[in-house]
């Protein structure tokens, strides 16, 4: 039964590897440098990555360094295809009050698109990497009519409201012609929002929208020559001009400590081990 093949994964897992782990954290633990010099960094790097939809510890990382005068600037890292529209405004946000006070870069790892682009505006300068994808600014709100096949076996919603578009966007019919009205008003609201946002941060003319919003999908040079990006680079390019933006003489990067790379790890190899003693994969 797939409860024991789950309780056998994880009790496989502690005789075979749990050990290990313990003496190794007890190792680092024991030889690591204290909190005070793991924080002795006056640059910041902060990793935006996967679909946006829980933001807490970003949005965390990001207060700690608008309230820390120590740190002179940040390098966001992004590599994500976007997310929830809000969660993705609180970081925009977020990252605008960093950069009025310290120089922040956004470096396009991979795909800055959508959401992750939005949560990127407001840096200083947007670099990329030559094959990064970049824009997709638009908004889509989409769903699923499962009416037929609750019909064929035979299943029935039944519903109580109050307010007349209190069912818009429900699976379980078509949707009625005044609640496609209503969804459509708040998605082109959504993207009048976005689309203001994006030419107010990037200094683009919004009458001319259509070249670099509209959901368009960009490579790397053709988003420069629209006006998206500022540059293509490297990792370290994106670094060195986060400390010539800074100033700093002595440019020190936050970096994790090994307890963190440790517990990291650990995590990793704990849902890895579980999810193999799995017939089916988390995607």
């Amino acid at each position: 039964m797939f409860i024991f093949r789950w309780i056998k994964g994880v009790l496989g897992f502690i005789r075979d590897y749990f050990k290990s782990f313990l003496f190794i954290f007890f190792v680092i633990w024991l030889f690591s440098p204290d909190e005070q010099h793991l924080q002795n960094y006056n640059l910041a790097k902060v990793y935006l990555k996967g679909e946006i939809m829980i933001v807490d510890e970003i949005v965390e990382e990001l207060r700690d360094i608008y309230e820390d005068d120590s740190v002179k600037g940040m390098l966001l890292v992004v590599d994500s295809g976007g997310g929830a529209m809000d969660k993705s405004i609180e970081i925009s946000d977020i990252v605008k009050k960093i950069a009025e006070k310290k120089p922040v870069v956004t470096y396009a790892s991979g795909t800055i698109a959508s959401g992750s682009y939005y949560a990127s505006i407001w840096s200083h300068e947007i670099m990329a990497n030559r094959g990064s994808i970049v824009g997709s600014i638009g908004v889509i709100f989409d769903g699923i009519n499962y009416k037929e096949l609750m019909d064929k076996i035979g299943l029935y919603p039944q519903t109580m409201k109050a307010g007349k578009y209190k069912e818009a966007g429900t699976g379980a019919r078509e949707w009625l012609p005044y609640e496609k009205e209503e969804i459509e008003s708040l998605i082109n609201t959504s993207y009048d929002m976005f689309v203001t946002d994006v030419a107010t941060a990037r200094g683009l003319d919004i009458n001319h929208s259509t070249e670099f919003a509209d959901a368009h999908i960009f490579k790397a040079s053709k988003a420069m020559e629209v006006g998206l990006i500022d540059s293509t680079g490297t990792i370290i390019d994106a670094e060195k001009r986060v400390e010539e933006l800074a100033g700093v003489h002595k440019p020190v990067w936050e970096k994790e400590s090994e307890m963190e790379k440790l517990m990291a790890s650990l995590s990793t190899k704990i849902f890895g081990e579980i999810s193999s003693s799995f017939d089916w994969k988390m995607r």
